[in-house]
């Protein structure tokens, strides 16, 4: 990833795309296949290091502040989003004329994490390890199977249609397919002005005015607001739609993949413009990559993710520094290093097999097929205890993790 600019906005003349996106519905909430390709990685830019973070259990730089908000009962530091055992699986039947039951698809299988107000919570891992449909279903867009979603100290987990109107004001979300996501058939002004209409709110000097004010924000020409989806490029689709998840001034936006459709160059622009709005707005963000230079650069703390479960959580320094998870050492592995003296010397951590299946996972640790520890290290006895106990996540408030035999990498894997 290259070094990131100071500024979030492009060009008034940035070139339109070409072609006309076809897709009409927002991205699919079905669960999806699991390749097994582990996330792409690219290095972390000279820019990282310069932000400004300061010291605490939180790792974040927005916590040395505080202060209750004028309008809000939360103050910046405090925990305001709570997720406790949460699990959504997918039921499954068997084909033929008579249909039964068969197991259920675990995309989600019992995690819990809590997220301050004003931070960054990065989840991060393989495609099909349940990171979007985790991010999807705490904003209610896909019902949870069990567990409890506490936000701001209140159980939403099973929220009436009333009042999870209200939570929409307040949790939005950014989709990872800016193509698809925006309905083609609708001006950028009609979409970006949507909530407004849905919630019954007239801002100050029209919502035309502040759908044309939302536009310039984020670095689109204003004057553009008749033109349709397809009159746009990929960057300035997305862009639109963070417009649109910060036209009623959310507390929490999911962010899930906003970058990953587009080019390095637009990457890091759309990722300074969402730091911007957050420390304008204080927003707080789950932010769902599987880019660990992208997780890196933006998040405050880092949930590291594998087949519906949570095998590391620590501040991000903490996590990319002292990775004590096999998992979370292979994946960080395969991060180039810029100095080529230290990339040819050191080593790859290889993980061997294909990912299982999220309907009938290992025993145990759900990693133990995979894992280079317990193929290379451990006695019988300790085997025995990989594949018939689950590891509970466990450790100091700034890193936790999921591992009978959690510890320091035996290679240099940053």
């Amino acid at each position: 990833m290259t070094d990131l600019p100071t500024s979030g906005r492009t060009p008034d003349d940035e070139p339109a795309a070409a072609s006309t996106s076809t897709a009409t519905s927002t991205p699919s909430s079905a669960p999806t296949s699991t390749p097994t390709s582990t996330p792409t990685a690219t290095p972390p830019s000279a820019h990282d290091a310069s932000r400004d973070r300061t010291s605490g259990a939180s790792g974040g730089r927005r916590f040395s502040r505080r202060r209750k908000a004028a309008d809000d009962d939360v103050a910046l530091g405090e925990v305001i989003l709570e997720v406790t055992d949460l699990k959504k699986h997918f039921p499954m039947h068997t084909s033929g004329i008579i249909r039964r039951a068969a197991d259920p698809v675990k995309a989600v299988d019992g995690i819990s994490f809590s997220v301050r107000k004003g931070e960054t919570l990065g989840l991060v891992g393989e495609s099909g390890c349940g990171k979007s449909t985790a991010g999807r279903t705490l904003l209610q867009l896909l019902q949870p199977t069990s567990g409890s979603i506490r936000y701001k100290g209140k159980d939403v987990t099973n929220a009436d249609p009333k009042e999870l109107r209200k939570l929409r004001n307040e949790m939005q979300m950014v989709f990872q397919d800016p193509y698809g996501s925006l309905n083609p058939r609708q001006t950028v002004g009609t979409i970006i002005a949507a909530p407004f209409h849905i919630q019954g709110i007239k801002p100050e000097g029209g919502i035309k005015a502040e759908v044309q004010r939302l536009m310039e924000r984020v670095g689109l020409n204003p004057e553009h607001y008749n033109r349709f989806p397809h009159e746009f490029s990929g960057g300035q689709r997305q862009r639109i739609g963070i417009a649109r998840a910060v036209a009623l001034r959310p507390k929490v936006i999911v962010c899930d993949e906003p970058v990953s459709a587009l080019d390095v160059s637009i990457q890091a622009q759309v990722v300074n413009l969402l730091e911007d709005l957050q420390d304008e707005f204080e927003l707080t963000y789950v932010f769902v990559a599987h880019d660990l230079a992208v997780i890196r650069h933006i998040s405050d703390r880092v949930a590291v993710m594998y087949l519906g479960k949570i095998m590391e959580l620590a501040t991000r320094d903490e996590l990319y520094e002292n990775p004590l998870h096999p998992y979370t050492q292979a994946l960080l592995s395969a991060v180039p290093i810029p100095d080529p003296r230290r990339e040819n010397k050191r080593e790859r951590i290889l993980l061997k097999g294909d990912l299982p299946s999220p309907i009938n996972p290992p025993s145990g640790c759900v990693f133990h097929t995979r894992c280079p520890r317990y193929r290379e290290d451990l006695s019988e006895a300790e085997r025995t205890r990989c594949t018939t106990e689950v590891p509970v996540i466990q450790g100091e408030e700034d890193h936790r993790v999921a591992c009978h035999f959690a510890g320091p990498p035996k290679v240099d894997v940053i």
